[in-house]
């Protein structure tokens, strides 16, 4: 009867997903496009990222070291001319590379208005907005949600059935199956979640280890006479790192005749940490002050920031001692074993 049972939900989550899939709109394969071409972007400037800090390297190598150390690193050309075809392809309407398997989630989401507005959701909204801005983060959050929807629900009638067809034969290792092939497909949907959850912590983290540096040389150009808006863009395009590249986006928000206010209240958003914080309101601040009184306030952040980032190196040295007292513990433990036990074992012959 058990197995008659699970059959039937297998069979009836595969046909929902089924179903879903053949009731897809135009429109939910646009959206699925439209998230392609933003992971497309995506990686493009990632691997662009890499080429330029490639480019950095081989610049100390000459002669036969820099071909070599050229061939050792490569270059990501091919891949991000490939990544520019498929865009090209997807903006003229063939959706050869979207792919289908989350499709069904699209489809569910448009169909059930609640699953777009309730609290998981609005937690996802919130980490891509500060990955990518308030402009992309709907686009990203129903496509994460359509990814778990459809892994639950294609993960979850593949366990079903593997364990029914394996109860059915008579093998009594098919409950167990059944039950890890849930718990497997339940955890693969989550991890998509906690990708992003774990991409927002580091993110952070690095932007508040780039803080002192960016702040530092902002007091430092502004105060030797450099107008606010070039002393920002000189910043943002001295170093690679997650808060220059924020910063890079806001000196390309102004050259595209963006209101600064609402250029540093999306740097704001974005980069959603104390630190940046105070930087964006200083800066809203100092559109009507101008720069007499932002470098001092530049100064005296640059200072704090320094503070707090030896109180942070302390904090963390002492975390790191903490963690290393359970191995160093085990290996006295392995070599007071390999000391004793051939001591007893001599004292016993004798």
């Amino acid at each position: 009867m058990l197995v008659i049972i699970l059959s039937v939900l297998a069979t009836a989550l595969m046909l929902l997903w089924l179903m879903l899939l053949f009731q897809a709109r135009e429109e939910d394969w646009v959206q699925a496009a439209y998230n392609t071409v933003l992971d497309h972007l995506d990686e493009i400037a990632k691997l662009e990222r890499k080429d330029r800090k490639n480019a950095r390297i081989l610049a100390r190598y000459h002669g036969v070291a820099g071909r070599v150390m050229r061939l050792f690193l490569g270059s990501s050309e091919k891949q991000i001319a490939k990544r520019k075809e498929d865009n090209v392809r997807l903006q003229k309407g063939n959706l050869k590379s979207v792919g289908i398997l989350a499709i069904p989630g699209y489809v569910l989401q448009r169909r059930v208005d609640a699953i777009g507005k309730g609290s998981f959701n609005k937690s996802i909204y919130a980490l891509y907005a500060e990955l990518d801005g308030k402009k992309y983060a709907a686009n990203r959050t129903r496509r994460l949600l359509a990814q778990m929807i459809s892994c639950v629900i294609l993960g979850v009638a593949l366990a079903l059935a593997a364990g029914s067809i394996l109860m059915s034969a008579g093998n009594e290792n098919g409950p167990i199956i059944l039950l890890i092939g849930v718990a497997l497909a339940l955890v693969l949907a989550y991890v998509p979640y906690n990708d992003v959850k774990d991409k927002v912590t580091r993110r952070r983290a690095a932007i508040s280890r780039q803080f002192p540096n960016v702040v530092s040389k902002l007091a430092l150009l502004v105060t030797s006479g450099m107008i606010m808006d070039r002393a920002w863009k000189e910043t943002a395009y001295s170093q690679e790192g997650e808060l220059y590249l924020e910063m890079r986006k806001v000196s390309e928000e102004l050259a595209n005749l963006v209101e600064p206010a609402a250029a540093y209240a999306n740097f704001m958003d974005r980069c959603s940490t104390k630190e940046t914080m105070m930087l964006a309101t200083a800066m809203i601040q100092n559109l009507s002050k101008g720069n007499a009184e932002i470098g001092r306030l530049l100064k005296g952040m640059a200072h704090e920031a320094w503070q707090e980032r030896q109180h942070s190196a302390r904090r963390d040295s002492e975390k790191a001692n903490s963690r290393l007292m359970i191995p160093t513990m085990l290996l006295f433990l392995a070599i007071l074993i390999m000391i004793v036990v051939p001591v007893i074992t001599n004292f016993n012959g004798l």
